[in-house]
């Protein structure tokens, strides 16, 4: 690696994270051949990994660096999903989804995505696979209820249309599972959260597909899952506030999100 991809920097002017150091793109060097040290560090430096063009945890181009794009993604699937919950348990005696699908779309959808292609760059490979894959799972939910799509006008029977539904939740069930079996060892939050959400899914996934024809029965496990996923939501709150805080220089206070 040659002089030029290295930029010495005091690493007490970046300020904290929940991350590692090497998913921060801090690592110790120590003296050895082809970077020798100079008198003034004492026979090791600090200096961000920079190699084939990438970057963990810093911009490529310029003196800044990437920011934590988790707040962003996790608050926004947060809100979604208490939007939805709401919903789902009838709150205010709202009975239409029709006003979660702009939220599904741009909150839940869109910016969530886009944290998750932001994550990329910083090397967090989980959370780059968890933001954008929930960021499609909240467009194509929207899509659903879209009437432009055609989705809904292509079901005749509801009780089909029901039974489509569920098996929609139902895979999104499995991919969740997937996610809950990665994280388990993170941390405690996380952890909790995600099987919040799964359980919320199963929940959901019963009450389309396996109560279809049985409607009164279908609503009221609809307003368990609608609780669960309120909790969930909350839950997914405090990590992306958690993280917001982290990144602070001086925070009020900082949120522990239990590492295990």
């Amino acid at each position: 690696m040659s002089t030029s991809q290295i930029m010495m920097t005091d690493r007490e002017s970046i300020s904290p994270s929940t991350y590692t150091d090497v998913e921060r793109g801090w690592i110790n060097v120590k003296e050895c051949s082809g970077h020798g040290s100079s008198p003034s560090t004492g026979g090791s430096s600090t200096i961000p990994i920079i190699a084939q063009g990438h970057t963990f945890g810093r911009a490529a181009i310029g003196n800044g660096r990437i920011a934590n794009p988790g707040p962003a993604g996790a608050i926004s699937f947060a809100a979604t999903a208490l939007l939805l919950s709401l919903f789902n348990v009838q709150a205010g005696g709202v009975e239409h989804p029709e006003i979660v699908v702009s939220m599904a779309v741009f909150t839940g959808g869109l910016s969530q995505f886009v944290a998750g292609m932001w994550e990329y760059p910083r090397g967090n490979v989980f959370n780059a696979t968890l933001f954008s894959l929930y960021g499609s799972f909240w467009m194509s939910y929207a899509t659903i209820f879209i009437p432009a799509s055609g989705i809904l006008a292509a079901y005749k029977d509801p009780i089909e249309l029901s039974h489509a539904v569920g098996l929609y939740l139902i895979t999104w069930t499995i991919v969740t599972a997937f996610f809950l079996f990665v994280v388990v060892r993170r941390n405690l939050a996380l952890t909790v959260m995600l099987s919040t959400i799964f359980i919320t899914l199963v929940i959901l996934s019963i009450s389309q597909y396996s109560l279809a024809g049985m409607p009164i029965l279908s609503s009221r496990v609809q307003k368990a899952g609608g609780v669960f996923g309120i909790i969930g939501a909350l839950l997914c709150f405090y990590i992306g506030v958690s993280e917001l805080l982290a990144a602070e220089l001086r925070p009020i206070v900082r949120l522990p999100l239990g590492v295990l």
